[in-house]
């Protein structure tokens, strides 16, 4: 199930998306301002963001900046009272994906999350099919005709990350910054330690490699469509 995150200061609104949001399937997470949110992001996965510009304490364009500062390539969709050119640029600028004004049409923020999420390379079913091979993202499991494998949450989500966006290359501070959060006190070994790990259970699978990019990070190359 995918993970959205609404920042919205305005309760009604926020609890009016979060209904609808999840009638459409999805989990939903909920912030009041972009401090708020930050703060999720160390302890979730986060698909999604759906955020409102003018909020207390961190405004929208504040925490956009902060996720793409930090190589986060999550889709991020605006929505937002302020209708000016202006406002629009800046937030594309920064890195959103989407910009709806206010009042937004409920059926309609449903489907442009959904174009949104395809688009992220990420299929309606969490899964990515490799050959004959399957990753369940619910599950955090890996099968196949002679493999079924279930993977400490870490390790399933590099992998993911790594199989949704074949041939990519992604640095280690991209990586720790996805995984394990902004704020998060590992360093890049983790992320080393982490990839030998995975190459020791997959090394001898022919569907994927990993590899390294010296003096850069990691990239996964399918060998299967």
């Amino acid at each position: 199930m995918f993970q959205i995150l609404v920042v919205e200061d305005n309760k009604n609104l926020l609890m009016l998306m979060k209904t609808r949001l999840e009638q459409a399937g999805y989990r939903v997470l909920q912030a009041e301002n972009g401090q708020k949110a930050l703060e999720i992001f160390e302890n979730e996965h986060i698909d999604l963001i759906i955020c409102d510009i003018m909020m207390p304490y961190m405004d929208g364009f504040e925490l956009i900046e902060s996720l793409r500062d930090a190589k986060y390539t999550l889709p991020i969709l605006i929505v937002t009272a302020r209708e000016d050119y202006e406002d629009k640029e800046k937030g594309f600028r920064l890195g959103t994906d989407d910009y709806m004004v206010k009042p937004i049409d409920m059926n309609e923020l449903t489907l442009r999350v959904a174009a949104l999420l395809r688009r992220a390379k990420i299929t309606n079913e969490h899964k990515i099919v490799i050959g004959e091979i399957l990753l369940d993202y619910d599950n955090l499991s890996i099968t196949g005709p002679d493999l079924q494998i279930e993977l400490p949450k870490k390790e399933f989500l590099l992998l993911f990350k790594l199989l949704s966006y074949p041939k990519q290359i992604f640095t280690r501070q991209q990586l720790m910054s996805e995984i394990w959060g902004l704020d998060t006190d590992i360093d890049e070994r983790t992320v080393d330690s982490h990839i030998k790990k995975l190459r020791k259970k997959f090394d001898d699978r022919p569907e994927f490699k990993i590899i390294t990019i010296r003096g850069l990070g990691y990239k996964a190359e399918k060998n299967y469509d």
